[in-house]
């Protein structure tokens, strides 16, 4: 991997704006083969659901960056904050799988980027809790954090649409499941 940069940058326009309007959680190793091109996902091979999750208000998608001259080393720490409102018997049980498991997560943002966290070595549930709030105003619901380590920052995922974030890879058999109010 070459190390020389490529590209400028200016200050772009203030046209965009934070948060993240939905993710998709799919079973860790499902996507099959990734083709990759310029560090977007321009195709998958598997056979996989993806399980929506609608979010709304503070939810986010941050990637660190820790690098160290003395171990040569680089890699993104990519940490997924979720507010889960409402509790139910349901989304313990599946709740409690996405604390077993190590998904992939595909991410929207409100600009319409869609990006893949976790693409090698899944995410795993780093934190969270189960609240039911003291006042009436309180969230009764799920805080849910996730984290990855990887060699990459989260990839773009190339053709992602609201309905189906991996619409755009030809080689793949995607089933998005839409969860339901309860």
């Amino acid at each position: 991997m070459a190390c020389d940069l490529s590209i400028g940058r200016k200050v772009p326009c203030k046209d965009i704006i934070g948060g993240i309007v939905r993710v998709w959680f799919v079973d860790f190793g499902d996507l099959g083969t990734v083709t990759e091109v310029a560090d977007e996902i321009t195709d998958l091979s598997g056979t996989f659901s993806a399980y929506q999750y609608d979010l709304k208000g503070a939810n986010s998608l941050d990637q660190a960056i820790t690098s160290s001259n003395e171990n040569g080393t680089t890699f993104f720490e990519q940490t997924l904050t979720l507010v889960l409102p409402k509790l139910s018997k349901e989304d313990n049980k599946e709740l409690k799988l996405l604390a077993y498991g190590r998904p992939h997560i595909a991410v929207e943002d409100y600009n319409g980027n869609f990006f893949l966290a976790g693409l090698e070595h899944g995410c795993s549930v780093s934190g969270g809790s189960v609240v039911t709030g003291a006042n009436f105003g309180d969230l009764s619901g799920y805080n849910l954090t996730m984290s990855a380590q990887e060699l990459k920052p989260a990839n773009f995922i190339s053709g992602g649409t609201s309905a189906d974030p991996f619409a755009g890879m030809s080689s793949a058999t995607v089933t998005v499941v839409v969860g339901t109010n309860s």
